[in-house]
């Protein structure tokens, strides 16, 4: 089953691990200093919580879809790519405390979204050429633009 992922930057991590247990009515999944995430199934959504400055508002750190194997990455990023949108591939990347396989692309506000599988637990939050932000995503050596546009992506540091 796939669901799909909201990942938001948050100020206070403990006050909003205490919020959505009690709207979805689940405890997170994951817990890391400065992270939590929630594998919720109805609605089925993964939320993640990534702690960020205190006093700033929540916002959106980026959007995902959480498939279930690596075929289904690569599906997506042959669909994608044969809808015209570029693409940006990181396999084997440390991201949000996970190994992962996943695709990005933006939306046309600029809005990041990936297809990603999870496949083992990892030791660090990592980040991402790919969104630029202090998300969970680590560019690899691996990580491969695979047309010209993923270029220019939002890189941060």
């Amino acid at each position: 089953m796939s669901r799909a992922q909201l990942a938001l930057n948050v100020a206070d991590l403990e006050a909003s691990v205490t919020f959505y247990s009690k709207l979805f009515g689940v405890e997170p999944t994951k817990r890391r200093p400065g992270y939590a995430n929630f594998t919720i199934t109805t609605p089925p959504l993964k939320l993640v919580l990534i702690e960020g400055e205190h006093g700033q508002e929540t916002r959106l750190d980026h959007l995902g879809v959480e498939v279930e194997t690596t075929d289904e990455v690569t599906a997506a990023t042959t669909r994608l790519k044969d809808a015209g949108l570029a693409t940006f591939e990181e396999n084997d990347t440390s991201c949000c405390y996970a190994l992962q396989d996943k695709v990005w692309v933006h939306g046309p506000g600029k809005e990041p979204w990936e297809v990603y599988v999870v496949k083992a637990d990892a030791d660090q939050l990592g980040k991402s050429a790919a969104i630029g932000s202090n998300a969970c995503c680590s560019d690899q050596p691996e990580a491969t633009a695979t047309a010209p546009s993923a270029a220019n992506c939002s890189c941060g540091s």
